[in-house]
């Protein structure tokens, strides 16, 4: 089998199917059908923009025991034959009639005995990449074999990343901080907010970003309303904060975080937003420590903002970063995930100055064995100010 893949050598991939097995055999799952750009590409190295199409399914069948079998159209059979993986079975896609049903079900009766049962994600943050028809003609193809719930199979792997991963996360995130510290360049009094959005997607590819998949932000006169919002026509005028957050990609990972400056000088109210959220960050970079729930963080943070003299946002206040934008678990109060070391977070902090304004903050992190160590460049304490 080939010791060369896309993005890592064959052995990463290896070593996370030899994981994904050791959960399933404890799930008592027979079999992993991953149908999703991320789960493909973290079991395969599979990375293409194709996924872009909606046209036609992709399947990666991991079994308890042996080598994957990737079961694709076969116009992927070029770039997936330059991955790690050996067997890759093909179809003419798309097929009105029978859009790979009857390979994928062959491929699963070949591999998972009758009374064996077939992992999919169905949890939270998850989805099935596949017609519903076809998946109910698959379900119909394979029994008596069952459909069961593989989500912790795949999240207890995937949330632990490699040393390997961490590295490409870091680039990544070096490629965002690159691109933070040239927005003095271009965002300016007068400057149109969908201008400013732009030239930062220019300079997050000019600095070394593959693709930006995600560019948000806001601006506003003390503090903006959402962080989720496209850029409008409206010029930056004296006295707004702008917020600029980015999910750039780097061979295939994400970072994930955010910048505000102030375009001259900003009321007082929000210069106070700005250091409780800061002061805020620092308690969770000194108390975090792996063992903690997600819920845990989340007390961390509000309890630090309190005493700060903030309010606290609502939403969660941090979450899970690597393969996707955003990945579990999700720092809220309900969120009981286990915080482990090896997995990659962000601690993203907001408060509300005023009814419709509010300010966050966002560091991307890797739990340590000794508490967070920051991927992020750390944010100055001062927000930044630009003027002209």
């Amino acid at each position: 089998m080939p010791d060369h893949s896309l993005v890592f050598p064959g052995q990463e991939y290896r070593r996370r199917i030899t994981a994904l097995q050791s959960e399933m055999a404890r799930g008592g799952l027979d079999a992993l059908l991953l149908t999703t750009p991320a789960d493909v590409f973290y079991t395969t190295g599979f990375l293409t923009r194709f996924w872009e199409s909606p046209a036609r399914p992709w399947f990666v069948v991991v079994p308890v025991a042996g080598e994957p079998v990737a079961v694709i159209p076969a116009i992927g059979a070029e770039l997936m034959g330059r991955c790690w993986i050996k067997d890759i079975r093909t179809w003419n896609a798309p097929d009105p009639v029978d859009d790979g049903v009857s390979l994928l079900a062959d491929t699963l009766i070949s591999l998972v005995p009758a009374s064996g049962r077939i992992g999919i994600p169905m949890g939270l943050e998850s989805h099935l990449r596949m017609p519903i028809a076809d998946f109910q003609r698959l379900q119909d193809r394979i029994s008596p074999r069952k459909i069961a719930d593989g989500t912790n199979a795949v999240y207890r792997v995937r949330e632990i990343k490699s040393d390997a991963e961490i590295a490409k996360i870091r680039a990544t995130c070096a490629i965002a901080d690159a691109a933070f510290a040239r927005v003095p360049e271009f965002a300016h009094q007068g400057t149109p907010l969908s201008q400013v959005f732009r030239d930062f997607q220019v300079a997050l590819l000019q600095e070394g970003a593959d693709w930006v998949s995600y560019v948000a932000g806001g601006a506003g006169q003390g503090g903006y309303g959402d962080v989720i919002s496209p850029a409008d026509d409206c010029p930056l005028q004296a006295g707004d904060v702008l917020m600029l957050d980015t999910g750039a990609v780097r061979q295939g990972y994400f970072c994930d975080f955010d910048r505000n400056f102030a375009i001259g000088r900003v009321a007082d109210e929000v210069r106070r937003a700005h250091a409780s959220l800061h002061a805020a960050t620092d308690v969770a970079l000194a108390d975090l420590r792996r063992g903690m729930l997600a819920r845990d963080l989340h007390r961390i943070l509000s309890e630090a903002l309190v005493r700060e003299g903030a309010v606290v946002g609502g939403g969660r206040l941090g979450h899970g970063l690597g393969l996707t934008l955003t990945e579990w678990p999700s720092v809220t109060p309900l969120d009981t995930t286990e915080l482990r070391e090896g997995m990659v977070l962000t601690l993203e902090p907001g408060v509300e100055i005023a009814p419709g304004r509010i300010l966050v903050h966002e560091e991307n992190i890797v739990l340590r064995a000794n508490g967070p160590e920051l991927l992020s460049r750390r944010a100055p304490v001062e927000m930044p100010e630009i003027t002209g």
